[in-house]
């Protein structure tokens, strides 16, 4: 399924009260979910990477596979197509996760102007004035950075076959350790 999506974040105060905000279409134009995300503090740069991370989650939930994503913010934009580095070590924590939500996607990213992209950020102000998250068929459930990083197979499963963790017999101690006679020294 295809789907369109316009991504904004905003933060009062930079860093501040801020909220991150996406809308979800159908090829038709049809909203499918749109939500404003409430954040207590951050920086306008965490608020455009929570947008872009909370609509990849968004899309995984609705089954889509092609997306169509549009944002205002040129540095996410150039940064998640890797035109410009990102120097900042939490915006690179933060990138890490969103290139594994991204992972099952075909995507088409792009830069818009304000103008263009005026559904989402007027979600994200509408959050930031209630203090809290709103918006319609939210994310149902919404995980930790640390589970959407885990790339440990759910079983034990290796090349088709399954391995057990090796069990190491203990290192003998002074007093469990058998005496052994002394080997001599070749060089005496």
């Amino acid at each position: 399924m295809q789907v369109k999506i316009n991504i904004d974040g905003g933060s009062r105060g930079n860093p501040g009260p801020g909220a991150a905000a996406y809308v979800i279409c159908d090829k038709s134009g049809k909203i499918l979910s749109q939500e404003g995300y409430f954040i207590a503090h951050c920086t306008n740069n965490q608020a455009e990477y929570t947008a872009l991370k909370l609509a990849l989650i968004k899309c995984a939930e609705l089954k889509a596979t092609e997306l169509f994503i549009e944002g205002d913010s040129l540095l996410l934009i150039k940064q998640f197509t890797g035109e410009y580095k990102i120097k900042n070590p939490d915006l690179q924590a933060r990138m890490q996760v969103i290139r594994k939500l991204a992972e099952p996607f075909t995507i088409h990213i792009k830069h818009v102007l304000r103008e263009f992209n005026k559904a989402p950020d007027a979600l994200a102000n509408k959050a930031m004035d209630a203090k809290e998250s709103l918006g319609f068929n939210p994310i149902k459930y919404l995980p930790e950075d640390d589970e959407l990083l885990n790339t440990s197979p759910k079983d034990n499963v290796v090349n088709g076959v399954e391995v057990a963790p090796v069990k190491r017999a203990k290192k003998p101690t002074k007093s469990t350790a058998k005496k052994h006679p002394q080997q001599p020294s070749l060089f005496d």
